[in-house]
């Protein structure tokens, strides 16, 4: 009975451990606003790890944007997350938002995903057809700890405005920032995204719209001296009513963790997104052209290891 006893038992703990598999390790990674691009880098390489390892529950975090992930890398409190590339260099190098909180050393890149190109969108009854047209209008120049207020911040001081006396300055997301447009309460918003976006593809497509230039003099200079950007044209025909060329200037969306994330991790997520990078391309229109070459060369801060390891397994480094 006895020996009886204990065959039942070892069959009960045989069958629990079975049923009830180790737990899966979570991972959380951050995204921007949930009608941007960064959150469905989020969402998709979160789903693209699961699939590849099931032993993993990622969760894809709509955040406040580069800034935002950032510093939650910086204490703990994501594990991946999404960033414009001149916003990860910045951290690195103690520059603009971290001169006074002090350089993130540790953060380290895995990939770039799509360019992103930085906008101005405009009412078409606005009045407003150049940078310069900007005086005297309500713009909103992004929410803090988001990459596009830092790019709206250098657009106007590269024109000599003054967002504090020139404008009426708006501190909205992007979702509030579309809506807002639409009902006549901004005149204009800067934005910083993969094309095509929802955010602007909405508002366009409820009231006229004009995209403005940047590609003034003083913006070339300053893009000719940073590493971490480029110029670019949004094509015309891409969005409701804006149907010639539009140049512009572009950063690159990357995806970093910090140097204490665990290597295997890292190693996983690197893996999952490059095996299944058909699946990727076909998952949204800004992944579209993405290509292993250039998400490799795309990065403004030092790989993790567990990226390059798979890197260099392929033979690409």
């Amino acid at each position: 009975m006895r020996r009886h006893s204990l065959l039942v038992a070892a069959g009960v703990l045989l069958a629990a451990l079975i049923t009830h598999p180790a737990q899966a390790r979570d991972v959380t990674f951050g995204g921007a606003s949930i009608t941007g691009v960064y959150y469905q880098v989020a969402l998709h390489g979160c789903r693209l790890l699961e699939r590849h390892d099931a032993d993993y529950n990622c969760v894809g975090r709509p955040t406040q944007g580069s800034v935002f992930n950032i510093n939650a890398l910086s204490q703990g409190a994501l594990d991946f997350g999404v960033a414009q590339s001149d916003r990860a260099w910045q951290a690195v190098n103690g520059k603009a938002d971290w001169e006074r909180r002090g350089a993130f050393e540790e953060l380290r890149s895995l990939f770039a995903m799509h360019p992103e190109t930085v906008m101005l969108v405009a009412r078409a009854d606005s009045g407003i057809y150049t940078v310069d047209d900007l005086r005297g209008h309500t713009v909103n120049i992004g929410n803090p700890g988001s990459g596009q207020r830092r790019n709206a911040m250098d657009v106007l001081e590269l024109h000599g405005i003054d967002p504090r006396a020139d404008i009426r300055a708006r501190n909205l997301q992007q979702p509030e920032a579309s809506r807002a447009l639409v009902d006549g309460r901004i005149d204009a918003f800067f934005f910083t995204v993969g094309n095509p976006s929802a955010a602007i593809e909405e508002p366009a497509t409820s009231v006229p719209v004009r995209m403005i230039p940047l590609d003034s003099a003083a913006i070339r200079a300053f893009v000719e001296e940073r590493p971490y950007y480029v110029m670019t044209t949004i094509p015309g025909g891409l969005y409701p009513g804006v149907d010639e060329d539009v140049a512009t200037y572009a950063v690159t969306a990357t995806v970093v963790t910090h140097a204490g994330m665990d290597e295997a991790v890292v190693y996983d997520l690197t893996t999952a997104v490059f095996e299944q990078l058909d699946e990727l391309r076909g998952s949204h229109a800004a992944f579209r052209h993405l290509e292993p070459q250039a998400m490799m060369e795309g990065v403004s801060v030092d790989l993790h290891p567990g990226a390059l390891r798979y890197y260099q397994e392929q033979g690409w480094r």
